[in-house]
């Protein structure tokens, strides 16, 4: 396949084989593109894909596909991250060919962005998850080199659990009045640490099993199915509840007020503005939802257990046999929770009222009036 050029219609046309044909307006233009052809093909580089009219070697038609294919396969936030990565890409090599895209201009499009070096690093990622993607998919042979982007990332202040619990008792106070499942919600969150904040808010009826007394989350971040076994007080306190259909959120307000309707699903960031509220209220600040319940109670267990059962106690994952290996398998969970809903009923070796009935678990006030809170607030650290 040695292609020939031809005049046509004022110009010269290349014909290489019978699916590469390209016009140039002089026959010198004509002979280099005829001789670069022959060169690849010497050589062994020559790629058809290349010279296609439908471009399938271009960066934006393999981003849209590559977008189609993972909209399918992650969560609706994780594909807004991939998406604006990725288009950003698009932006910037258009219909560039893919085998022409290499460590340097990778590295001239992640510095091209205004975003911290955390972000950055999380674009560098995308497109290292697109490339792999392209090789696995035989579109290319071989991954470019990527930029090393460092990065550190920021401290989540910790508290103590005597202070945790007065913010609980707090968030109880404030908001019972809309809903005692927020002070519910962020207490097992403080307990459960398992747990991520946005399972326990997508959390449903149907996930709460009473017979085996555990709640389980079929596709978390670990793409795997979590059980989490509850505490007896909590079974317990669930028994008093009214049950809803299997496909309602756990999680929902009770009443129509302040535009929430009655049956609607807690906002995504429910459990985040009440516990800033009673932050607030009681002069506490820099501590996060994440950090004052799932890190501060990990940080507490520390006190009390090596960090192997910690390890083991707070993930938790089944399978098909989940009845018949559940017993075994959630003992290690259920120590740990244990601990942690202990050493929730002690401030600093002070008896702290235990959790007797659904009322109290739910949150109400939790055993300390406003006024001793605000105290203890005022003498101590908040964290």
């Amino acid at each position: 396949m040695k292609g020939q050029i031809y005049e046509n219609r004022g110009g010269f046309v290349v014909r290489f084989g019978r699916s590469v044909s390209r016009w140039f307006k002089t026959r010198p233009e004509a002979e280099r593109f005829l001789t670069g052809l022959r060169y690849e093909m010497d050589k062994g580089t020559f790629d058809l894909r290349d010279y296609a009219k439908d471009k399938p070697l271009a960066v934006s038609n393999l981003v849209t596909k590559y977008l189609a294919f993972k909209k399918t396969k992650v969560k609706p936030a994780s594909f807004r991250n991939i998406n604006n990565y990725l288009t950003r890409a698009t932006d910037a090599w258009g219909e560039v060919n893919i085998k022409n895209i290499g460590y340097a201009e990778i590295e001239d499009l992640l510095w091209a962005q205004d975003f911290s070096d955390k972000t950055r690093a999380d674009m560098k990622s995308a497109l290292h998850a697109f490339w792999t993607w392209l090789v696995r998919r035989d579109v290319l042979e071989a991954m470019p080199r990527f930029p090393e982007i460092r990065f550190e990332l920021g401290w989540r202040n910790i508290i103590d659990l005597e202070t945790q619990q007065a913010i609980i008792d707090e968030v109880g106070r404030i908001s019972v009045h809309i809903s005692p499942k927020i002070a519910l919600g962020i207490r097992w969150l403080a307990t459960y640490v398992s747990i991520r904040p946005a399972e326990m808010l997508s959390l449903r009826e149907g996930q709460i099993n009473h017979k085996l007394g555990a709640i389980v989350i079929p596709s978390p971040k670990e793409k795997r199915p979590k059980v989490v076994p509850l505490l007896d007080e909590d079974i317990e306190a669930l028994k008093a509840m009214p049950r809803g259909l299997p496909d309602l959120h756990f999680f929902r307000h009770d009443k129509t007020a302040n535009g929430a309707k009655a049956g609607q699903p807690f906002g995504k960031r429910m459990f985040y503005k009440w516990w800033t509220r009673a932050c607030e209220n009681l002069g506490i600040e820099g501590v996060d939802l994440y950090g004052g319940t799932k890190h501060s109670t990990v940080t507490a267990l520390g006190q009390v257990m090596s960090p192997e059962q910690i390890k083991h106690g707070t993930m938790h994952s089944t399978n098909a046999a989940f009845e018949r290996y559940f017993q075994g398998q959630s003992a290690n969970a259920k120590a740990a929770y244990a601990e942690a809903r202990k050493l929730q009923h002690t401030y600093n070796g002070k008896s702290h009222p235990k959790v007797a009935n659904a009322s109290n678990l739910l949150g109400i006030c939790g055993g300390s009036d406003e006024t001793r809170t605000r105290d203890l607030r005022r003498d101590r650290p908040a964290f």
